[in-house]
C-alpha cells in the first residue's frame, strides 16, 4: 500500500516549503473529467506541484449551488474526480488534495465575509446572470447561487495563497477575491509594535489576508466532437477514462472543415476542429503530415482523425494506468483524501485564528461565552 504522510509529518516536512510560493485551486465534482478539464487545468496543476506549495480541492459545496435538488450522484462524482486528479499525476506527497466540505473553516470564513461584502459586488459578477440564462431549467434564485463567488473567495483566502491558477473566464472571480481581502484588511488589520531599547515604534498594520495574484493558465483551444468547446453540457467530450475503442468511436464522426464536402476537395486545417486537436496532442511531424494531406486532398478526413486518435490514446495511456491502480485500491484513495483533509484543516485553522482574533471573536476552543 502506498504511504501517505500524516498531517503532523506534513507540517514538519513542509517547513522548508514555506519558502515556496503557495497556490490554491479547485474543481467542482460533476463526474468523470474529460480532455478539456485536463488541458484547461490538470495538466498545468501537475507541473505547478513541483514548483509551488499547492493545495487542490474537490469543491463539493460548489456543486450544490446549481444541483442542490438532486444530490444522489454527489458522493460518486466526488470519488470520480479524486480518481482523475490522481490519474492525471497529482502526487499527494507533493501537493495537498482534499475535499472542500471536510474543511469546515471554509464555511466559517464564508459566513464572516458575508457580513462585510456589499450585495452589489456579487450581483455584478459576470457569471451570475450568464449562468441564470444558460441554466433556465433550474431555479437559481437562491442565496447559495448568488453567494458562490464569495464562498470561492473564502476557499482561496483561507490558505493565504500567492497565486490562483485560472483560465481567462475566471479572472473576474479572483478580482472579487482581491476586493474582499482588501475590504477585510481595511476593517481588521493586524497591528504590530516593535520594541527597541530606545522605546516603542509606532504600530504598523499588516494585512491578514494577502491579495492573491492570477496565475493565468495557458489553455489551448480544445473543441469537442461537435466542433464547439468541449463540455459535458454539450455531450461532446472525450473522457480521461474512455478506453481506446470509445475514443476512436467518438472521434470518427467529428466535424471537420465544412467546405470539404468530397474526398477530392482540398481542406483548410485552420478552420478544422480535428486539426485543433492535432495542435495539442500530435507531434510536429504528424501535424505537418496532416496539414499537407489536408490542403492537397492527399488524405481523407477519416485518416486524419485516426492519426489524432493515435496521439490522444497515447496521451491517455499513462493516465488510465494510474487510474486503474487507484480504482483497484479504494482504501488508498480514502487515505490520501483523509490525510489531505487534515493537512488542509491545519493550514486553514492558522488563518482562522488570526481572523477570529482580528474580528473580536472567541477562539474556537473557548466555545460558548460564560
Amino acid at each position: 500500500m502506498e504511504r501517505v504522510s500524516s498531517s503532523k509529518e506534513f507540517l514538519v516536512s513542509n517547513t522548508s516549503s514555506e519558502m515556496r510560493k503557495r497556490v490554491l485551486s479547485g474543481m467542482r465534482p460533476t463526474g468523470k473529467l474529460h480532455l478539456g478539464n485536463y488541458m484547461g487545468a490538470l495538466y498545468n496543476w501537475v507541473r505547478l506541484q513541483h514548483e509551488y506549495e499547492c493545495y487542490f480541492f474537490i469543491a463539493d459545496w460548489h456543486a450544490l449551488t446549481t444541483d442542490y435538488s438532486d444530490v444522489s450522484k454527489l458522493p460518486e462524482n466526488t470519488r470520480e474526480v479524486a480518481l482523475d486528479f490522481l490519474a492525471a499525476g497529482l502526487d499527494p506527497e507533493k501537493c495537498v488534495l482534499f475535499v472542500q466540505s471536510a474543511v469546515k473553516q471554509h464555511a466559517e470564513l464564508h459566513l464572516l465575509f458575508s457580513m462585510i461584502t456589499p450585495l452589489g459586488w456579487l450581483e455584478r459578477v459576470p457569471s451570475y446572470k450568464d449562468q441564470q440564462e444558460q441554466l433556465k431549467e433550474k431555479d437559481l434564485a437562491t442565496y447559495g447561487f448568488l453567494g458562490y463567488p464569495l464562498l470561492q473567495s473564502a476557499d482561496i483566502l483561507i490558505y493565504q495563497p500567492d497565486f490562483v491558477p485560472v483560465g481567462q473566464d475566471q479572472v473576474a472571480h479572483v478580482e472579487l477575491t482581491r476586493e474582499v481581502a482588501r475590504r477585510f484588511n481595511q476593517f481588521y488589520p493586524k497591528r504590530l509594535t516593535a520594541e527597541f531599547n530606545v522605546g516603542v515604534l509606532p504600530a504598523v498594520d499588516i494585512p491578514i489576508l494577502p491579495e492573491p495574484k492570477v496565475l493565468l493558465t495557458p489553455s489551448p483551444k480544445l473543441p469537442g466532437t461537435d466542433g464547439r468547446k468541449m463540455s459535458k453540457s454539450y455531450g461532446n467530450t472525450v473522457l480521461l477514462s474512455d478506453p481506446e475503442p470509445i475514443v476512436r468511436q467518438k472521434l470518427k464522426p467529428m466535424v471537420t472543415d465544412p467546405a470539404r464536402v468530397r474526398r477530392s476537395d482540398p481542406g483548410n486545417p485552420e478552420v478544422c476542429p480535428v486539426f485543433d486537436l492535432h495542435k495539442v496532442f500530435s507531434s510536429a511531424e504528424t501535424q505537418a503530415k496532416a496539414r499537407e494531406g489536408c490542403t492537397t486532398a492527399g488524405i481523407g478526413c477519416i485518416e486524419c482523425k485516426s492519426w489524432v486518435a493515435d496521439a490522444i490514446v497515447a496521451e491517455l495511456a499513462p493516465i488510465q494506468e494510474r487510474r486503474h491502480h487507484y480504482e483497484s485500491n479504494p482504501s488508498v484513495v480514502k487515505e490520501i483524501l483523509h490525510a489531505g483533509n487534515l493537512r488542509a484543516m491545519a493550514r486553514a485553522e492558522q488563518t482562522m485564528l488570526e481572523v477570529r482574533s482580528a474580528m473580536g471573536l472567541a477562539p474556537a476552543e473557548v466555545g460558548i461565552a460564560q
